[in-house]
């Protein structure tokens, strides 16, 4: 059920991308597949909270809400309600970029072919780099690599595409030159890569060698490497719109849409007091 949630969220945003501007109706086509979205990602917490990983019961939570938030001001633009659009139009860019970056991340999640791809391609290369390192690790599966007895299962979210993915809708959906577009996409999808690598590498040691104590493996992959990945993808995101200016414009745009919907909520409930 989750999964056809999540495709029509992503055919209702397609449609209000390609749909021309003058049609007032890829607005509410566009907000619909918010609407769709947000359920998608109010579904998650269980399984995070399945897993102990509080960090992203919290993410997955905010992420809803913004989904919510951005849906709610696309239904306002479609009314007609709301004062005269800001420029550029920011929840049109957050639309197509959210449904790009969709498109190329959930095939594989959905395809069996390309998640077993992704995985053993980022087991490979976590292995060859800890034999270069020296490390005396072990692959005992086609997803599982074993050192000093504990063993390490790579699943889907270990590949970083879900990153990978975001920076690509994020690229593609500016209107700049094809050099300059490039040129974002090596400084962050080959970067983030490799940084994965390490990452995932870091984690087989931490838990491998027990450098934390029993708790290794939580402490190294829910709260070291995510304040890690968290860092590195800030820096990322800062070179990209150095590169990409008009990126600057959707994520403050995005920033201003959500204080402004929070603050107005805020002043609401203290008027009503």
């Amino acid at each position: 059920m989750i999964e056809n949630i999540l495709w029509i969220a992503v055919a209702f945003m397609l449609l209000g991308s390609i749909i021309p501007k003058k049609v007032r109706a890829r607005r509410l086509l566009s907000a619909t597949g918010w609407v769709f979205f947000s359920v998608h990602w109010f579904y998650q917490p269980a399984h995070y909270i399945e897993i102990g990983d509080h960090f992203n019961v919290i993410l997955v939570i905010l992420v809803g809400m913004v989904c919510l938030i951005i849906a709610h001001t696309m239904l306002k633009e479609y009314r007609g309600n709301d004062e005269k659009g800001p420029e550029p139009d920011i929840t049109s860019m957050a639309t197509v970029a959210t449904a790009l970056g969709s498109l190329f991340y959930f095939p594989f999640v959905q395809m069996e072919v390309l998640n077993i791809w992704i995985i053993s391609l980022v087991t490979d290369n976590v292995f060859w780099m800890m034999g270069a390192l020296g490390i005396p690790a072990e692959m005992t599966a086609w997803n599982k690599i074993a050192l000093n007895g504990y063993r390490v299962e790579i699943i889907l979210a270990c590949t970083a595409i879900e990153s990978i993915a975001l920076f690509i809708g994020l690229i593609a959906s500016v209107n700049a030159p094809f050099r300059r577009q490039a040129m974002a996409f090596l400084a962050s999808v080959s970067v983030i890569y490799v940084l994965n690598i390490i990452r995932n590498v870091f984690v087989i040691v931490a838990y491998g060698y027990q450098l934390f104590g029993p708790n290794s493996f939580d402490i190294a992959h829910h709260t070291i490497a995510k304040i890690g990945s968290g860092i590195a993808l800030l820096v990322i995101a800062y070179i990209v719109m150095r590169i990409l200016p008009e990126l600057t414009n959707l994520i403050e745009g995005i920033w201003l849409l959500i204080t402004g919907f929070v603050q107005k909520i805020f002043y609401k409930v203290i008027g009503n007091q």
